[in-house]
């Protein structure tokens, strides 16, 4: 069983968003994602200091299985970048939620939340898989 926080939103392609107040969201990819990829070994991330759109492509995670991009869930100015990951990509692997989040967002549209999915949902949806 796959952890899926109740507090967090999510999206189609995986991602987790965390609204961390203010405006700015903490992003990541959730344990199903990191499961589905294997053992992480790189991760670029996105620019910081720079303004994304929803759904463009802003990261890049490689494991030993595949190359997945991750695009952006809300449009925004990536404020933060977790450092942390050039030395120690597999963080996604152990704490997806936590230490192994990928960037810190400060959106510019708070209604492309409303096209997020809640934990119920984000469940249904990888239970079809």
């Amino acid at each position: 069983m796959y952890d899926i926080p109740s507090n967090l939103k999510y999206t189609n392609a995986h991602i987790w968003v965390e609204n961390i107040g203010k405006n700015n969201f903490r992003i990541g990819i959730t344990d199903f994602a990191q499961d589905e990829l294997g053992d992480i070994v790189f991760v670029e991330s996105p620019e910081e200091g720079k303004e994304y759109s929803q759904a463009d492509e802003c990261a890049v995670i490689e494991s030993v299985k595949s190359t997945s991009d991750i695009y952006c869930p809300l449009s925004g100015i990536v404020t933060k970048i977790n450092i942390e990951l050039e030395d120690n990509p597999n963080l996604i692997n152990l704490e997806p939620y936590s230490e192994g989040w990928i960037f810190l967002l400060e959106a510019s549209d708070d209604t492309e939340l409303n096209e997020l999915i809640d934990a119920d949902s984000y469940f249904e949806l990888i239970s079809e898989d």
